[in-house]
């Protein structure tokens, strides 16, 4: 039991602190320095075209923005 308490203490210690230094800074929590794009990867899969599955959600996405600027409000 003694070993739950510490370690939920640490944990409590550590949201504490990020919580106190979010406040202070009003930083937002961003990702790190480049990412894929730092190495030359410009998307995660490196398929020279999407796959099915993507162009249909794609082309649904596309059909609701436009069904979305012609609707009368």
């Amino acid at each position: 039991m003694s070993e739950f308490l510490v370690t939920f203490s640490v944990f409590m210690l550590v949201i504490v602190g990020m919580s106190i230094g979010y406040i202070i800074k009003r930083k937002t929590i961003s990702g790190s320095c480049g990412g894929l794009g730092s190495i030359g990867i410009e998307k995660e899969c490196d398929c020279p075209e999407p796959c099915d599955a993507r162009k249909k959600r794609e082309a649904r996405a596309a059909k609701a923005e436009e069904w979305n600027k012609n609707r009368i409000v």
